[in-house]
């Protein structure tokens, strides 16, 4: 399931939360449009969020960057997400590595180890 020793390794703990408020201090100095969409859509994403969350703060912080480079070459932020934000949302989860997709990688794996593909061809035996 992945370094369990991250998440209990106190001086890793302590530097990812100091990663974190940079992060959000950077947020802060978007631009008000840019911020309030940060804000959403970060709120958006962490309903998807699982085991620690570190799948959505490097999604996050990827998404912070977009933004940041948006705000400075002017754009809109319909520009960067297009209208239909929700979907923009979607899309970045979709291309992002997640606990679930991982859960489901094992499972499978570990069933294919363990009993091979011994599926019959109609799914009933």
């Amino acid at each position: 399931m992945g370094n369990l020793s991250h998440y209990i390794n106190p001086k890793q703990i302590l530097e990812d939360k100091r990663e974190y408020r940079r992060m959000m201090a950077r947020v802060d100095a978007l631009p008000e449009d840019y911020r309030f969409a940060y804000n959403k859509i970060q709120h958006y994403m962490w309903k998807f969020a699982s085991g620690g969350g570190l799948d959505m703060v490097a999604l996050q912080a990827d998404l912070l960057e977009l933004f940041e480079e948006g705000a400075a070459e002017g754009k809109n932020v319909y520009d960067i997400t297009g209208e239909d934000v929700a979907a923009f949302c979607d899309e970045l989860l979709a291309n992002a590595s997640t606990y679930t997709a991982k859960w489901r990688e094992d499972l499978n794996r570990d069933f294919k180890k363990k009993l091979g593909s011994k599926a019959p061809a109609d799914g009933c035996e």
